[in-house]
């Protein structure tokens, strides 16, 4: 039978503290919100997925299981870590979007949202302290997923993952050919980003036939271009009345909860150039970690 080992240390009070906040907002949402439809499934998602994970990452680590880990424990955490940030403020963002804005529910039923809300807040906090907390500081040995570029990554794909939901519901790509270019900028993108956490994660990168780091300048240098032609390409045949017929917000959108198509299709433009910024910022700390270590 494996020996609890606990060691206090403030990485181990702030998960304790992020799964408990977790949990408590999920479990509020749960109770008594009466949240509905896809969106409440995905705040739901977002908010158990981080109370297990992390619950799993303090298990592992009280039971000293790292070294019989099927991944590396140098990357695994933190990237849990930051995808769980993000995941809960993408909740705590579409929560009360979709189930406080325009609803006249009873007051029980909105003080357990505000509630869930406040909690799923404050979760996002925790998480971002525990990756404050875990990245690399400078003369640090660590993995490539503690340093900024590969926190860069994770980011890169949420947000990937977010422009794939408001593409697609309803379908924003099929009027022009150059939209569908822009689905595949961010298919490509995501890919080959989510390849490099994926060998980063298991402990791969040895076994590419090229040097890591120059293929990561590389594919940053790539992302950069890729990115920057969806950034221009996107409003332009989305918001320019020589190429669309709905290049003004229209009066539809004023109403109600959640957002309307035409805002999708903002949050898109938005989030595009979002993306273009962390891939810019990607490849100025890939070339660093290249020429400087050369």
């Amino acid at each position: 039978m494996p020996q609890v080992v606990l060691h206090s240390s403030p990485l181990l009070w702030t998960r304790l503290v992020a799964m408990i906040l977790a949990c408590v907002a999920f479990s509020v949402a749960v109770h008594g919100a009466y949240v509905s439809h896809g969106t409440g499934d995905w705040c739901l998602f977002c908010w158990g997925f981080s109370f297990v994970g992390t619950l799993v990452v303090l298990l592992v680590e009280a039971f000293g299981l790292q070294t019989r880990s099927p991944v590396s424990w140098k990357n695994f955490p933190i990237t849990f870590a930051c995808y769980a940030a993000l995941l809960c403020l993408s909740a705590s963002i579409i929560f009360p979007l979709y189930f406080l804005k325009g609803y006249n529910s009873g007051k029980t039923m909105r003080d357990y949202r505000i509630v869930a809300t406040v909690f799923s807040c404050l979760a996002t906090v925790a998480y971002l302290t525990e990756v404050s907390i875990s990245k690399a500081r400078p003369g640090e040995v660590v993995g490539y997923m503690a340093t900024v570029p590969g926190l860069l990554k994770v980011c890169e794909t949420f947000v990937a993952c977010v422009i794939f939901v408001f593409v697609s519901d309803p379908p924003a790509y099929e009027d022009h050919a150059a939209l569908k270019w822009c689905l595949a900028v961010y298919c490509v993108c995501f890919i080959l980003s989510a390849a490099i956490i994926v060998l980063c994660v298991g402990e791969c990168t040895g076994c590419l036939p090229f040097p890591f780091a120059r293929f990561l300048s590389a594919y940053a240098l790539l992302a950069v271009l890729l990115y920057l032609t969806a950034a221009i390409i996107w409003p332009v045949f989305h918001f320019d009345s020589k190429h669309s017929r709905h290049s003004r917000r229209p009066s539809s959108c004023s109403g109600g909860s959640g957002l309307c198509p035409w805002d999708k299709l903002v949050t898109v433009a938005v989030l595009t150039v979002v993306n273009f910024l962390l891939y810019l910022a990607d490849l100025v700390y890939s070339a660093r970690l290249v020429f400087v270590t050369v």
